[in-house]
């Protein structure tokens, strides 16, 4: 009995162990298994909005001067033509000898090759502005092959969003989708033409949103979607089958795709499209100011604490912003009740507000917030800044500021209109810590510490007050702009 005992529960171990070990060897792989399961499938995707995506060609008009000469003419001026070279002038050839001009004419050539997709089903078609920009003639092709020549509608630069119309009815229109539901890491899908092959196919991952490229007017949804030239105005699809954003650039240093494009967010493009379909142009706001992000050692010296806001650096004359009563120097922190956590934020919101519009700004100015009403202008009406002529007069220069490298002067009145501020003290001469910052000679000193300079007498109180232990903050004016600098202490 005991023999039986001792085999059975070395049979029943021996079973477990090797059951326990199958298990645990085949544990890692049902992770993998589901993950692969979920892998998404494309190809719903591309039956349900394949269909709304079209193949755009532009055409422009070429002069061409034809000639009466030798056979093979015409076909050789053609390839001196297409490649922009000179027609050889060699002698004895007998193609060059002297032919009689016919009267200059035009003809089509091919311009580019791009992509855009249908809004509406009666032929409203959206795509990118350089797409379509300086066409003489805009070419669509649909999926049925069907082409038809477009007009275009309106066509915006800054957003880079062009409508064009086609004369057709019950086409397939692309169903938008709410960009804020993007998430980073999820599945997208472009459709487009890349070097002229239509209904092109390919697909990744959103890699970031609100993405600054410094190329454009808005923030743009970076993917690793491979784009090339030729998918430029495609959509860019989420996995319901929703356009949330419009293919339109690349990061290259070939001119081909390296693994990182751009496409523009679908609410932009909407608010643009929306204009440029009512009007054929778009309206955007502007109050007059030149600005810059906000560093962080401005934003430590001044009270600031965050480095957050916008730098003021110049209020155009009679601009929305002077008569509002903004300063070179302010920090606008909030539009509207929004904060402006970027500098790029505050023209995006300000443009985006309708003109005649009433609105209240939030500036930071020497180390308290202060809200502003101010009227919205249209861009396209304001006046560009005008420019501060020489100086010529030139007061007696004081040994004030010493201590950090300054040495400083009076403003004449004359110099103060001409400059249009209301004090301010100019820089003679900047060494040591105050050239290490940055300060140069000519620069305007317009205020010390949080507190507004008007005089030398005034300098001069400011800096005693000041911790010497502390980095300086200076407003200055340089030029036309305004900015910070910081005039750290010696260690």
């Amino acid at each position: 009995m005991k023999i039986f005992m001792h085999t059975t529960l070395r049979s029943f171990l021996v079973a477990l162990a090797m059951s326990s070990a199958a298990f645990v060897a085949t544990a890692p792989l049902q992770p993998a298994m589901a993950q692969a399961r979920a892998l998404p499938d494309f190809t719903d995707l591309v039956d349900q909005v394949g269909p709304s995506v079209v193949n755009i060609r532009t055409m422009e008009k070429v002069a061409v001067r034809s000639q009466q000469g030798g056979p093979g003419d015409e076909d050789m001026m053609e390839f001196f033509r297409r490649f922009g070279i000179p027609m050889p002038n060699v002698p004895g050839n007998p193609r060059q000898a002297p032919r009689q001009s016919k009267p200059q004419q035009e003809e089509d050539q091919p311009r580019g090759v791009g992509s855009g997709f249908i809004l509406t089903a009666d032929g409203y078609i959206m795509t990118n502005a350089h797409v379509v920009e300086g066409a003489d003639e805009v070419l669509v092709t649909l999926t049925d092959k069907r082409e038809f020549k477009a007009k275009i509608i309106g066509s915006d630069k800054k957003s880079d969003v062009a409508v064009v119309k086609i004369e057709a009815t019950g086409l397939p229109a692309v169903k938008v989708g709410d960009v804020s539901r993007l998430r980073v890491g999820e599945w997208v899908m472009a459709i487009g033409s890349p070097f002229g092959l239509e209904n092109t196919v390919t697909a990744g991952i959103v890699s970031a949103k609100q993405r600054e490229t410094g190329a454009g007017d808005l923030p743009l949804i970076q993917t690793d979607v491979a784009i090339n030239p030729g998918n430029s105005g495609g959509p860019l699809i989420n996995m319901r089958g929703e356009v949330v954003g419009i293919n339109s650039q690349i990061y290259s240093r070939s001119g081909g795709y390296m693994g990182i494009s751009f496409a523009i967010p679908m609410d932009e493009a909407t608010r643009v499209s929306d204009q440029l379909r009512s009007s054929g142009r778009v309206s955007r706001g502007r109050i007059g100011v030149t600005i810059e992000q906000v560093s962080k050692d401005v934003a430590e010296s001044i009270g600031l604490g965050k480095a957050v806001g916008a730098v003021v650096r110049s209020v155009e004359a009679g601009s929305p912003a002077e008569k509002a009563g903004i300063e070179a120097g302010d920090i606008i922190t909030r539009f509207e009740g929004k904060s402006i956590e970027k500098s790029s934020e505050l023209p995006r919101a300000i443009g985006a507000t309708k003109p005649g519009s009433k609105s209240t700004i939030t500036v930071f100015r020497r180390g308290a917030s202060k809200d502003l009403s101010i009227t919205i202008a249209e861009a396209e009406t304001d006046k560009p800044a005008t420019k501060a002529s020489a100086r010529e007069d030139k007061p007696k220069a004081s040994a004030a500021g010493q201590s950090i490298g300054l040495a400083v002067s009076e403003l004449a009145e004359a110099q103060k209109k001409e400059l249009k501020v209301k004090g301010g003290v100019k820089v003679d001469s900047a060494v040591e810590a105050a050239a290490r910052a940055g300060l140069r000679e000519g620069d305007i000193i317009l205020a010390l510490a949080n507190t507004d300079v008007a005089s030398v007498k005034e300098f001069e109180a400011a800096l005693a007050k000041h911790d010497k232990t502390k980095p300086l903050p200076v407003l200055i004016r340089r030029g036309e702009l305004a900015q910070f600098v910081i005039i750290k202490p010696a260690r």
